[in-house]
């Protein structure tokens, strides 16, 4: 049986890998927003824009917050925090792969001089 935080984990991955799913995030990183003013930044439909804030929310991405008959939304980081879990074993990877490079060029710098100088 899958657990909840699994599921919710997962839709957050699903949630992100749509790219107007992500720059809806990006804008409400900032601040909050209305779904008209995040609507009006996207040349697609309302109700498609719609569709993504509502996979964010059930993905636990986004917060709402009503006002009258407005909608307001911002981000809900704690749902990344499984992401930013999931990735961190890749971010040792790539920095090692750095190091690495590092190593070999200032390596091969060296060479080079030496070979500059015994010329």
């Amino acid at each position: 049986m899958v657990t909840n935080a699994r599921a919710r984990t997962e839709s957050a991955f699903s949630a992100i890998a749509d790219p107007t799913r992500r720059a809806i995030l990006d804008l409400v990183r900032q601040r909050e927003l209305s779904a008209g003013d995040i609507a009006r930044r996207f040349p697609v439909s309302r109700p498609a824009i719609a569709k993504h804030v509502r996979v964010l929310r059930q993905a636990g991405l986004l917060r709402e917050r009503r006002a009258s008959t407005q909608r307001f939304y911002s981000l809900d980081p704690a749902a990344l925090q499984a992401v930013d879990q999931w990735l961190a074993p890749y971010r040792l990877f790539w920095a090692a792969r750095l190091v690495d490079l590092k190593r070999v060029v200032e390596e091969e710098a060296k060479s080079t001089r030496k070979k500059k100088g015994d010329s």
